[in-house]
């Protein structure tokens, strides 16, 4: 076995990641955590690229759950398919049904032939089984996806409900905002 990879997400600086460094630390003490604040729904997010990019055969990625790699389905599903077939090891902690063994099993254990006929039968079970296998991580990656459209829409009602309510929303028409200028000296 190659290095275990734990990579940790959190979309905002007010988000926490101790909970899913710990969930996977439980189970690999030694695992290399990398972390990302950073958007779900694009993939080029600074320490996941370097990851991308060094993992190599035999090496494993843990992530707590599988909206912590991709929170886009189309993306998140052909990556997971490119990691596969270089022969890295993805683990989702809150979903193991998905886990690439899980995928490599359901290529590699189909029923076998023989010598039949009957092998017309078993090679289309095989088949269904494999597309069975690949729908069920696509289904994963989009229900990650839907999640993000849910709390989006749900943010647009509440600012909305707010706003007729006579909630102000932003900053008053004509208001000027001042901010501190950081680099400036203070006298």
């Amino acid at each position: 076995m190659g290095t275990v990879y734990g990579y940790v997400r959190v979309s905002t600086p007010k988000q926490h990641m101790e909970r899913q460094i710990r969930n996977i630390r439980a189970l690999f003490p030694s695992a290399v955590i990398l972390q990302d604040e950073y958007t779900g729904t694009r993939m080029e997010r600074p320490s996941w690229m370097r990851l991308y990019k060094r993992a190599a055969k035999g090496d494993v990625i843990v992530f707590d759950s599988v909206s912590r790699m991709s929170r886009n389905a189309e993306e998140g599903f052909a990556i997971y398919e490119e990691l596969f077939q270089r022969g890295v090891s993805l683990m989702f902690l809150k979903e193991p049904y998905i886990d690439t063994e899980v995928y490599r099993k359901a290529i590699t254990s189909g029923i076998p032939l023989t010598g039949t006929n009957v092998d017309y039968i078993l090679a289309g079970v095989n088949q269904y089984l494999l597309a069975l296998a690949k729908e069920q991580i696509r289904l994963a990656f989009e229900q990650a996806e839907k999640e993000v459209a849910d709390l989006h829409q749900r943010t647009r009602e509440g600012i909305e409900t707010a706003r007729l309510n006579g909630k102000q929303i932003g900053l008053k028409s004509g208001t000027k905002l001042t901010t501190k200028n950081p680099l400036r000296p203070r006298s």
